[in-house]
């Protein structure tokens, strides 16, 4: 058996608890807050899990470091659950000649489209919206990723199962009046973080609520007699 673990660790591919793995190849995520949790950033290749509802900021969340990695291959969108804005996309630097979107008529097309563009090497980031995917799809998706040199990012619904499934990464979101309540549920090298709040009142201020002022003054009350 300690043969068996010593050729597990000269391969990398055991984790010790107590260690805590650097991660280099990643790219920033355009909040500090963020990186600061994720080490970094966002990897550069793998597959991404993004529990989310839909509207509460996910996409802000996501899109400055899909820019970051951009650098002149695709950026897909697959089956999105709205209209993809070109003027905000054009607005936050992308070249619209690199954007597409697929809307796929089955979840089978869906599947297909997306490991065809994730192991082609011509995309960057890959943008699924799924509701229900299984381990040996994800594991599929993740083989893709590495052969295309491509990062992957599911998006589901907070009310979907909580299978677990093979991923470098799963962010948890909920909204918050400042920005985006982030959870790590699962993270590879690294143990799961809990909550933490990414700020966007800077970038965004007109979609956050403003924050408390602090000069409330206090006014004495009249003692009763």
């Amino acid at each position: 058996m300690n043969e068996i673990i010593e050729l597990l660790q000269r391969k990398s591919l055991v984790w010790h608890a107590k260690e805590k793995k650097q991660i280099h190849d990643v790219t920033s995520s355009g909040y500090n807050e963020l990186d600061h949790n994720l080490q970094g950033g966002f990897p550069n290749v793998g597959v991404v899990e993004v529990r989310s509802d839909i509207g509460i900021g996910e996409l802000r969340l996501l899109l400055p470091n899909i820019q970051r990695q951009a650098q002149n291959r695709l950026t897909v969108f697959i089956h999105p659950p709205g209209f993809i804005n070109a003027e905000h996309m054009h607005n936050q630097g992308f070249d619209l000649e690199n954007i597409l979107i697929i809307t796929p008529n089955s979840i089978n097309e869906a599947l297909w489209a997306s490991e065809q563009c994730l192991k082609s090497g011509a995309c960057c980031t890959v943008l699924l919206w799924s509701q229900s995917l299984e381990v040996h799809q994800v594991r599929r998706f993740q083989v893709a990723a590495e052969q295309g040199n491509c990062l992957h990012l599911l998006l589901k619904s907070t009310q979907t199962n909580t299978l677990s499934i093979p991923v470098s990464l799963s962010l948890q979101l909920s909204p918050h009046p400042n920005g985006i309540e982030v959870s790590i549920p699962k993270r590879r090298g690294g143990w799961p973080l809990p909550e933490f709040i990414v700020d966007m009142s800077f970038n965004w201020p007109a979609l956050t609520l403003d924050k408390p002022s602090n000069n409330i003054l206090l006014f004495p009350t009249a003692k009763a007699v």
